[in-house]
């Protein structure tokens, strides 16, 4: 099992800086200065999906030249406001492409290969606990509370 740890920092108002292994992101959901997490969410999928269909096109040597995933999600107008309809369209760029060959990369991906997909399909377990940190304990070097 792959176990991965992000961290996520406060910065102000609504933005928030990701971190994972050195690199770094800025989320926010108000003010523009960075994507939201519903629109992460999205790019995740699409990323995950388009990184596959590109490996699984050469692996094929499909004569690709660009690939451009576009990516529309519907979101629910209640709480929790939760994706209910996302439509990826693979936009893919090239001469002589066979579409089933290009069909297949999409479904395996699709089907078996994007865990972000998986992630989205599949029930998750999600799991949580709480730090207090007192910042005089900090100070003095006694730490978490």
């Amino acid at each position: 099992m792959s176990n991965k740890h992000i961290r996520l920092t406060w910065l102000r108002d609504m933005t928030f800086d990701a971190e994972a292994d050195g690199r770094h992101l800025t989320v926010d959901s108000e003010h523009g200065r960075g994507l939201s997490p519903m629109e992460l969410a999205l790019v995740s999928l699409a990323g995950c999906s388009a990184m596959d269909v590109v490996a699984i096109l050469k692996k094929s040597r499909q004569p690709f030249t660009d690939l451009v995933v576009h990516v529309e999600g519907e979101r629910a107008v209640d709480h929790p406001r939760r994706y209910t309809e996302v439509t990826l369209v693979f936009e893919v760029h090239g001469q002589g492409l066979n579409r089933s060959a290009v069909e297949r990369a999409v479904a395996l991906s699709e089907e078996k290969y994007c865990s972000v997909s998986a992630t989205f399909r599949e029930p998750v377990t999600i799991g949580t606990r709480i730090e207090l940190v007192d910042s005089l304990a900090v100070e003095q070097g006694t730490g978490i509370v």
